[in-house]
């Protein structure tokens, strides 16, 4: 990489890490030329599209790539050595998805940074994870995420959870006893199954479903398994967490599965017929999703996911376009 290239860079990342204080839409046009002078696939798909760079002056001309060439191509902005890969763990015999990640201290800031604007401090809460299937592999963005919250709550109770169900809900009652705040965190066909099996007063818990029966259970829609757990917890709200293998960035829902975006991220919906054009805010369609923080892979990817965007940047996950493949860490249909 030569010093002119790094020296962007670097201004760009202390630009990103600044969000939202930042002007999003400057931000957002500086990262696309820059992906698309130094990012050798983007440039070749914005050349087969006859988009050049310099004509492109907001953010409804960017075009999107498709999320899919993260199952065969190598994704990079720059020239760079993989720190590690996230993998997406998809369904047997098809292929996956692999984001290279440069520097994983990168993708922890942004991580924690997404969940404390929406929720507060990580160390204030007591982490418990539900994420079996998740932990069996390797390469799981959302269990190094999630690693990661753990080690930055201030309690030793904190952990993860596969079988040892009784201890863990022991711990939740001992922090409710000591008004410890508790978090969680788990793959929607744990939680239904513990629904089910330990059905209890849980009321004062943020109980957050990351999404995917993986198999394990019948789809149902994400409203079907909010009110199974509301009703087997005594809780008013179950939350949403939405993030995926090919994003950095996460957004939260904490009711109603209705999703605030990190402040590295925001969301545009493309009409469903003609993948190049941007749908009016209200409209269903297919995501498009910016994420600041994919500087050194692609911040601009065409998903999909159909949903709803609203004028206040908050979104909806609706279902998925028919015949697209069905990612494991992909949510329920709605």
């Amino acid at each position: 990489m030569t010093n002119s290239i790094a020296a962007e860079r670097a201004q760009l990342m202390d630009l990103i890490s600044q969000l939202p204080e930042t002007d999003f839409e400057a931000l957002t046009l500086a990262v696309f030329r820059y992906q698309a002078r130094y990012n050798p696939l983007y440039r070749e798909y914005l050349k087969l599209l006859r988009v050049s760079p310099t004509q492109v002056l907001s953010i409804p001309q960017i075009p999107f790539l498709p999320i899919a060439f993260f199952k065969n191509h190598s994704i990079k902005s720059g020239n760079w050595s993989t720190e590690t890969e996230f993998s997406s763990s998809g369904t047997t015999g098809a292929s996956t998805s692999v984001h290279h990640v440069r520097n994983t201290d990168w993708y922890r800031k942004i991580a924690r940074k997404a969940f404390q604007t929406t929720y507060g401090n990580l160390n204030r809460y007591c982490v418990l994870a539900l994420l079996p299937a998740y932990l069996e592999r390797q390469g799981s963005s959302l269990v190094f995420m999630v690693d990661d919250f753990i080690r930055h709550s201030a309690y030793h109770q904190s952990g993860f959870f596969l079988d040892d169900l009784e201890e863990m809900l022991a711990i939740i009652g001992r922090c409710r006893s000591e008004a410890i705040p508790v978090l969680l965190i788990g793959v929607s066909f744990a939680l239904w199954e513990l629904a089910e099996k330990y059905p209890q007063d849980l009321s004062g818990v943020t109980i957050m479903e990351t999404g995917g029966m993986k198999g394990r259970r019948r789809e149902i829609t994400r409203t079907e398994l909010h009110e199974i757990l509301k009703k087997a917890f005594a809780v008013p709200h179950i939350h949403s967490e939405y993030g995926m293998t090919e994003l950095f960035s996460q957004a939260y829902a904490p009711r109603d599965g209705k999703f605030i975006p990190a402040p590295t991220m925001k969301v545009l919906t493309r009409e469903i017929t003609d993948p190049l054009s941007i749908s009016q805010p209200g409209k269903t369609g297919v995501i498009n999703m910016i994420d600041m923080a994919n500087l050194d892979t692609i911040s601009f990817i065409a998903t999909d996911d159909l949903g709803k965007v609203y004028p206040d940047g908050t979104f909806e996950v609706l279902g998925r376009l028919d015949a697209s493949d069905i990612r494991g860490c992909n949510l329920m249909v709605d």
